[in-house]
């Protein structure tokens, strides 16, 4: 299956664009602002969360429209009817995603039971110099790749948690019988969520030892929880942190809290330490690796990897290197750049478009 006829209605700088003849390798080359990587954040709503740009959705329609705005793709099967996907929001209720599969309304965590979306940005460069939270939404990001209820795991974690910090910051006390029930909430969900982190970063650990030193840094991972990983435990730590974190109006103890430590494999140096270009090479290697791991789970739904001007930062030897390795897998890639010349290595087998001013024009 292949992501197709994907279209793009009063999204952003796009009036109305049609991108449709995909291959595995998808260019999408213009200057800076004239609407690419806009394409790349559409393809990123028809899976669950805020996108590749983390965006409030009011941000996304277009000037010039009234305030909604539509996005739509197909999942083209062999031998079989295609799968169409949408999403966006209506001018009248602008706060209110709308999905639908099949014309029919879902549920945007439903959208990762149909495909499997990765991506890199500029913006993650400094993924390994920002606070934990960054990390932690791109190691859930990874998880749901190979395991879609985790979306609803970590929906139901984070509502708890708002519940408990509601209560914890009340000025009266709260009733322990309700702190009880909003605990073993959070305990059922972040254990759960905890042991999904824990497996995804194992076994990316373990892909990324496959993976050669040169020509991307190779770094190695461990997973360092914010508490305790069984649900009865995580449950009595909650109950007995009650008087240190109801001084402190929140919760101090549980998945939340968890972190994804990096360092460079053979230097044994922290991430966050290292140069910029180590550092992008380091992230560079986990999405080979992620995507390495995702071939071997057999698993059905179509994958994508969204990367977002990231041949313009490397050398020949390592986009070639990067090339090869997209080139040996089942994702469909797109990528950005603001010429052809970075991609000459994949521009004959790639689907190339020309982006301008928020209109999208194929190149034969």
């Amino acid at each position: 299956m292949s992501l197709d006829r994907i279209l793009l209605s009063r999204f952003r700088n796009h009036r109305e664009t049609a991108v449709e003849g995909t291959a595995q390798f998808n260019l999408l080359v213009g200057e800076n602002g004239a609407g690419k990587t806009n394409v790349l954040e559409a393809i990123s709503l028809l899976a669950p969360g805020r996108g590749l740009r983390r965006a409030q959705l009011a941000d996304m329609p277009g000037q010039a429209g009234d305030g909604g705005f539509a996005v739509s793709a197909e999942l083209a099967a062999p031998g079989g009817d295609p799968v169409r996907l949408g999403t966006g929001i209506a001018a009248e209720r602008p706060g209110r995603r709308l999905v639908q599969v099949n014309g029919a309304q879902g549920s945007a965590l439903s959208l990762a039971e149909w495909l499997s979306i990765g991506w890199l940005t500029p913006a993650m460069d400094r993924l390994f110099v920002e606070g934990a939270g960054a990390r932690r939404r791109f190691l859930d990001r990874l998880v749901l790749a190979l395991a879609p209820g985790h979306a609803g795991n970590t929906v139901r974690l984070e509502t708890a948690l708002r519940e408990r910090n509601r209560l914890l910051s009340e000025d009266r006390a709260p009733d322990p019988r309700w702190l009880d029930a909003i605990e073993l909430q959070i305990a059922e969900a972040g254990a759960l969520v905890a042991a999904a982190r824990a497996d995804l970063v194992a076994r990316l650990d373990e892909a990324l030892l496959a993976l050669p030193e040169a020509p991307f840094a190779r770094p190695a991972l461990a997973y360092q929880p914010g508490g305790p990983l069984d649900a009865e435990a995580l449950a009595a730590a909650l109950r007995e942190g009650r008087p240190r974190e109801r001084a402190a109006q929140r919760t101090l103890t549980g998945p939340h809290r968890d972190e994804l430590a990096v360092t460079m494999a053979g230097k044994g140096q922290p991430a966050a330490d290292c140069s910029t270009g180590e550092q992008k090479a380091m992230l560079i290697a986990i999405v080979l690796a992620h995507s390495q791991l995702l071939e071997g789970y057999g698993e059905a739904r179509p994958r994508l990897l969204l990367l977002d001007e990231v041949a313009a930062h490397l050398d020949p030897l390592r986009r070639e290197a990067l090339f090869e390795r997209l080139r040996t897998g089942s994702a469909q890639v797109w990528l950005t750049g603001t010429e052809i010349a970075p991609f000459e290595a994949i521009a004959g087998e790639a689907a190339v478009w020309e982006v301008s001013s928020g209109a999208v024009r194929r190149v034969d």
